[in-house]
């Protein structure tokens, strides 16, 4: 009887057997035989698929007992290459669709799964929940695509390239972090739940193209106005690479929710509720002093706001700032270029805090090129733009019309446009503007008249 045969005829057997119902209910291992079945059933259908259960390799599903070598035995075999040897980029191996299948079962790990270093891709793991033990090393991660060495390649020095992370719970039991990901191309966290970290839930070092969205992000298990958010530490989600898409995500406690250090990222659909910035904490951060090159759109900021480094082309468009959140632009090396921050709403407690701020405490922002800040709406804050309106009335020679409450720099008008409406009787006058400083723009006639002046001013 061929290898095909025997195992079909043991799966109609074992179905036959349990097709009535349970014969053994009191089994403790109930799990593993329909477990067993289902694989069985799947590898006579299938043939050569590279579906790899970690309850094969002795892998505790209940999380009693250390699974971490068990797991380990599961990736290694999985990163076998196939037969074929295929590539996907130049030096990185094809493993044909290999997958870590966790079987719903909840795993306890001692030590960090990191995927071989010799590197692969066309790899998932999926499907169950993974958690660190209490002696679970300081300074690692769940799991970590991170190589020893980097592999050559014509565009990009990677090891790793279309990695999916996928229906995962992780739980970092507040000694470690959640995920790494090194020097990877193409990586992907999806639809999981992270939490517990106690450094970064997900950090990306360098590599190229990970995307992470639709999922939870939160170092403490609450739901916002929680009694311990003053000392929410860690980082939801660190990047240090160019070219990431966070997409609907989101963030429900940590110091930081997304801290950005590189170039050409971009968030959107980005739900921050981590410590509010009253509390010392920062929804989304952009460390990248003149590099920023990032794009935040249709996120919400949930009494968190945004901090940007020397911000040199920065999009803020369509999100929503709710209990004085605001956008900090902060000067490093006095630098900001190509910001434009439109159509956003921000809503507050009547405090008057500015929906935009400048912190030149590290020194002056001395460039200031194509800044554009208007058309937000604004409820309960301070309105800051970089085009401000108004009109003064009055009798005489001189109107000064005040626009320093609105204006986003503390004096830096590039433009104006201004009319002199004459009241009735009163006859032509000369006018001109007389001074512009401090964002008071002060107009003054040849003749007294009585006048309504109109201005429009530009600072960007």
């Amino acid at each position: 009887m061929t290898r095909s045969a025997a195992l079909l005829s043991l799966v109609l057997a074992l179905t036959t057997l349990f097709a009535s119902g349970d014969p053994f209910p009191n089994n403790p291992h109930k799990f593993l035989k329909s477990s067993l079945i289902r694989r069985l059933e799947s590898t006579t259908s299938s043939g050569s698929g590279r579906v790899y259960h970690a309850v094969d390799y002795g892998a505790d599903p209940t999380g009693k007992n250390d699974s971490t070598d068990a797991l380990m035995r599961a990736i290694s075999d999985a990163f076998r290459p196939p037969d074929e040897g295929r590539f996907l980029i130049s030096g990185i191996i094809d493993l044909g669709g290999a997958q870590l299948d966790l079987d719903g079962g909840a795993y306890l790990l001692s030590r960090p799964l990191r995927l071989p270093s010799s590197g692969g891709g066309n790899f998932k793991i999926h499907s169950g929940s993974l958690r660190a033990s209490d002696d679970f090393p300081k300074d690692g991660y769940l799991i970590e695509l991170q190589p020893t060495a980097h592999q050559s390649g014509p565009q990009f020095a990677s090891s790793y390239e279309y990695v999916t992370l996928q229906n995962l719970l992780i739980d970092a039991n507040y000694v470690a972090g959640g995920v790494l990901i090194v020097d990877s191309l193409r990586t992907t966290v999806d639809t999981c739940y992270i939490t517990r970290f106690a450094t970064d839930g997900v950090a990306v070092v360098g590599g190229h193209e990970t995307y992470i969205h639709n999922t939870f992000l939160g170092q403490h298990i609450t739901a916002g106005a929680d009694p311990g958010e003053r000392s929410f530490s860690g980082t939801a989600i660190n990047i240090r690479g160019n070219d990431n898409a966070v997409t609907d995500v989101v963030i429900f406690s940590a110091a930081v929710g997304v801290m950005i250090s590189g170039q050409a990222n971009v968030l959107t659909g980005v739900h921050c509720y981590n410590k509010a910035t009253g509390f010392g904490g920062t929804g989304i951060y952009l460390k990248s002093p003149g590099l920023t090159q990032t794009r935040i759109l249709n996120c919400y900021l949930d009494y968190t706001g945004i901090v940007a480094e020397d911000p040199v082309q920065l999009l803020v468009s369509g999100t929503f700032f709710l209990g004085n959140a605001f956008v900090k632009l902060k000067s490093v090396n006095g630098v900001m270029k190509g910001v434009t921050i439109v159509d956003n709403m921000f809503s507050g407690d009547d405090s008057a805090s500015g929906i935009v701020q400048l912190d030149e405490s590290g020194g002056r922002f001395v460039t200031v090129e194509r800044v554009v800040v208007e058309r937000n709406d604004v409820s309960g804050m301070g309105d800051r733009a970089t085009v401000g309106r108004g009109s003064v009335t009055g009798n005489g020679t001189s109107w000064a019309v005040d626009l320093s409450g609105v204006l986003l720099f503390p004096d830096k008008v590039r433009n104006v446009q201004y009319a002199v409406q004459v009241g009735r009787g009163g006859g032509i006058v000369g006018h001109a503007i007389k001074n512009v400083s401090g964002n008071v723009v002060v107009v003054e006639s040849d003749a007294p008249v009585e006048a309504t002046v109109h201005v429009l001013v530009d600072q960007s």
